[in-house]
């Protein structure tokens, strides 16, 4: 991968531009010449913490920009996908640290928060140092470098899948329990409503009906006789009827002779015969319809009472009763198919859980094979790095109460230093150099498997001289056949293996007033040289003999740049 750093006005930095290449780079340089700025520089534009501190003294904001030239189908890529960055091209990302504390970030020229920009800077590159712990600090990194180093991605997918499945069915069974428990709380009131209701079978508008219904039998015995009296006046005794009867019939002997006298009278006592029957017959219903059994206005008031007792009991009008029947009916029915749903969901957690158990077995199963040959691998990388007497150890615990994505094992890498002592937590028994030797030989071992494209080691050589520092030197390029490494180091013999080395250094220049002129006073700052063939081993040469650089240190220089390149 090709990496280019662009630095401005970070404390020593006026202007700084370096590339990157594929294989190892070694920074080296007297101390204190701007090494670790150079890498607080890098961190910067990976989303590391911001400071203001960082900004060189006398300006407004300092900047920092990373261009890198990776695959398209690198996992960086998608993170900044996910972050709805357009990430056609190289991935750049750009900090902008003022003197106040405030950062901005950039990734691809779009605004972006600090938490996107380490999430892609941390895909992208990974910084170890004595005193960088991050990369064992957290357990968690140890579960996905076994992962890696076992090929467990498939086994942990399908684990992933199976928790899913038991937190989706959880859910569910929960969600349902909930429902049924309200449900249950209102059984009772359920089932005797349905009960009561079907009992009354109340119909819509029965209750207008009956309140008519019983109207007319209460009014009846009152209007009875008056009924009574007209039908007599129409047909009974006192009836006009047969004497308009006779009239007409001597007048209709009469029509013969004078027709246009007669006839109009006989028309209109005809008409009169007519209504006067017609208002019988209705007198005869009237009559027929007043008469009844007091015993039906009982049975008709006791219905009509009972519908208005049920309209008051349920909050409803008497006419909605027939309606909420149906939902009550539908309740108990929803009631009794949830209790028979809840029995099916919970044999569908039941039958989850088995198949999260089976994939976490067979998970656990690969990493703990997995753990056996990564001990052994690492282990067979630590004599040679001055690591002769320790133990690299794998430790898994199975947290059966803790059934999540990632399985039941909790992995932590441990440590034994020396023999005799007890072996503890990795982070917590071995000393700054030793975690960057550990590191190290993880990396070495887990080479081409899950690690972040470009390493930078920061000074994991520090205190360490000779066949040790030539051990690291030997491990570091064979780690850069398969990953970008960049090393800061005082070792020759970690500087001879580089297929690319650059020196940093401290310069004085003339520093400038507000309107561009030069000041008399000078300034620090540092820089960075690309060393050719010849410069390389005179750098070399100084590393091995210090201030005065002697022939045979320079020798020296050219058996270890010889011998590296053999």
């Amino acid at each position: 991968m090709l990496v280019q750093l662009a630095i401005r006005d970070i404390v020593l930095i006026d202007k700084l531009e370096l590339t990157f290449s594929a294989g190892l780079t070694v920074l080296t340089g007297e101390t204190g010449a701007g090494k670790s700025i150079l890498l607080d520089a890098f961190a910067l534009a990976l989303g590391g913490r911001g400071d203001g501190g960082l900004v060189r003294q006398g300006e407004a904001q300092g900047g920092v920009t990373a261009v890198f030239d990776v695959p398209m189908d690198h996992p960086a890529r998608a993170v900044a996908a996910a972050a709805e960055i357009d990430t056609d091209g190289d991935l750049i990302l750009r900090r902008t640290q003022f003197a106040d504390g405030r950062t901005r970030a950039f990734v691809n020229d779009q605004p972006v928060g600090v938490q996107t920009m380490r999430a892609i800077g941390t895909a992208l590159v990974e910084i170890h140092g004595q005193h960088d712990d991050r990369a064992l600090a957290d357990p968690t990194t140890h579960r996905i470098i076994l992962d890696a180093f076992g090929g467990l991605q498939g086994p942990l997918n399908q684990v992933a899948a199976a928790a899913k499945r038991v937190r989706t069915a959880r859910s569910t069974l929960s969600e349902q329990r909930a429902r049924v428990e309200a449900a249950q709380k209102e059984a009772d009131f359920l089932r005797h409503a349905v009960e009561e209701l079907g009992s009354l079978d109340p119909q819509p508008g029965e209750e207008a009906t009956l309140a008519e219904r019983r109207t007319v039998m209460q009014q009846g015995e009152k209007v009875a006789r008056e009924l009574n009296e007209a039908l007599d006046l129409v047909g009974g005794s006192g009836s006009l009827v047969p004497h308009l009867s006779s009239a007409v019939r001597r007048l209709e002997r009469r029509s013969a002779t004078v027709p246009t006298l007669v006839d109009p009278s006989i028309a209109a006592l005809d008409a009169a015969l007519v209504a006067l029957d017609e208002a019988r017959a209705a007198l005869d219903a009237a009559v027929l319809a007043a008469e009844f059994d007091p015993r039906e206005l009982e049975r008709v008031e006791e219905r009509l009472f009972a519908l208005r007792a049920a309209s008051r009991k349920y909050g409803v009008p008497a006419d909605d009763l027939a309606d909420l029947r149906g939902r009550y009916d539908a309740d108990v029915a929803a009631l009794d198919a949830g209790e028979q749903a809840l029995a099916g969901l919970e044999a569908e957690l039941e039958a989850a859980e088995a198949a999260y158990a089976q994939a976490a077995k067979k998970l656990g199963d690969g990493r703990r094979k997995a753990a056996k040959a990564l001990d052994a691998a690492v282990q067979a990388e630590l004599p040679p790095l001055k690591l002769e007497g320790a133990r690299f150890i794998t430790q898994i615990t199975v947290d059966e109460a803790s059934r999540d994505a990632a399985g039941t094992e909790r992995i932590e890498f441990w440590a034994q230093t020396n023999p005799g002592t007890r072996a503890g937590p990795m982070m917590k028994v071995a000393s700054g150099g030793e975690l960057s030797r550990f590191m190290l030989a993880l990396k070495v071992v887990l080479a081409g498997k899950g690690s972040a494209p470009t390493l930078i080691f920061d000074e994991i050589d520090t205190g360490l001289g000779g066949a040790v520092a030539d051990a690291i030197g030997a491990r570091l390029g064979r780690l850069s056949e398969q990953v970008q490494v960049v090393a800061v180091t005082h070792a020759p013999q970690v500087a001879a293996r580089a297929s690319t080395h650059f020196r940093i250094a401290k310069d004085s220049v003339k520093g400038k007033t507000a309107k561009g002129a030069e000041k008399s006073a000078d300034r620090v700052t540092t820089r960075v040289v690309g060393l050719a063939a010849d410069a390389r081993r005179e750098e070399i040469a100084r590393m091995l003999a210090g201030a005065t650089v002697t022939d045979e240190a320079r020798a020296a220089a050219a058996r270890l740049l010889q011998g590296a390149e053999g």
